[in-house]
């Protein structure tokens, strides 16, 4: 090799190894260069449109970088979504991309990797900062920034509904990220005006019938409710059924409000019953197998890789309903 060409190899060799032991200098296992990975994925749940669409974007990222791709569902139950990682352990993946169901239950998964040697990154829920931390005990959280979504939603109402309302809000999974930071960010952004009142908020846990089974209850303990916020699509669709149920016009009687931006939601838009749609984008899979290379070559992760989220109301969901998931 002429002396020219080894130098710049050692130089580089020694770049590297710089930016490795910088992105590991807080004790996170390393994850060499190869040729092909044998990558975890432990889903949450897949009993909706915006997990699918996820889990899809996932494994179609996977196959075309040739990886193997460990798929696990944890069917809403934190219990079996940590057993699912300790299988991933034992069956040696490189690298384990986690959906977290709740906050503080999955720490231990996060720590079992850790102590394995297997490097973590977040999707879509973070842990409990308080307990974990990104760039320590896990790479780093991608996602969206689900206090603003929620923000969004409320700067909306207050908007279109300056002389005040009477709030139903139906919140996400008790203890997860999302349903803590959506209903943070709403209820943060309401306080300045005493007009805008929550006057019941309770989990529909993310899914449609048990939205609709919530909305019911709490529409006859509320009937002068003139707004419902949901935390998630499949929750405002179970709350537009249980308005018509009781004899109530969808956007007339009561404005409905959204987060997900799912194509049956932003259909909902174009269709008048309901106002606006924050979007949460579930296509991961490109930002996820980008950000484990950038992590492979040795670059300093951020502890958030934010995804961007698009807004929809009467004014774009015509043109937008076919682009959403």
């Amino acid at each position: 090799m002429p002396m020219l060409t080894r130098r710049v190899v050692l130089m580089a060799t020694a770049a590297l190894a710089v930016g490795l032991s910088a992105a590991y200098a807080q004790g996170l296992p390393p994850l060499e260069k190869k040729d092909t990975y044998k990558v975890g994925f432990a889903q949450t749940e897949s009993n909706n449109p915006w997990r699918i669409a996820q889990t899809e974007s996932m494994k179609a990222e996977a196959e075309k970088l040739g990886y193997q791709l460990v798929y696990t569902d944890a069917a809403g139950s934190a219990a079996k979504q940590v057993a699912d990682v300790n299988s991933m352990i034992a069956q040696g993946v490189d690298i384990i991309f986690l959906a977290p169901r709740e906050e503080k239950p999955l720490i231990p998964a996060v720590m079992a990797a850790k102590k394995a040697g297997i490097p973590v990154i977040l999707l879509d829920r973070n842990v409990d900062q308080s307990l974990a931390k990104a760039g320590e005990d896990y790479v780093t959280f991608i996602g969206s920034d689900f206090i603003d979504e929620g923000k969004r939603i409320a700067e909306f109402l207050m908007k279109e509904k300056p002389e005040g309302a009477k709030i139903i809000q139906l919140e996400g999974t008790t203890g997860s990220s999302p349903a803590n930071d959506r209903k943070k960010g709403f209820d943060d952004t309401i306080a300045s005006n005493p007009a805008f009142q929550v006057v019941a908020s309770q989990s529909g846990d993310f899914a449609r019938d048990k939205g609709r089974q919530v909305a019911e209850a709490l529409l006859q303990a509320h009937p002068d409710a003139d707004v419902i916020y949901a935390h998630n699509d499949e929750m405002a669709m179970g709350a537009i059924a249980a308005l018509e149920a009781a004899g109530k016009t969808p956007g007339k009687d009561v404005m409905v409000l959204s987060i997900d931006g799912g194509k049956e939601a932003v259909q909902a838009v174009v269709d008048g019953k309901i106002a606006a749609v924050v979007e949460c984008n579930p296509r991961f899979g490109p930002k996820a197998f980008e950000t484990m290379q950038r992590y492979v070559n040795g670059e300093t992760i951020e502890p958030w890789v934010k995804n961007i989220d698009a807004f929809y109301d009467k004014s774009n969901a015509a043109e937008e309903v076919a682009n959403a998931y």
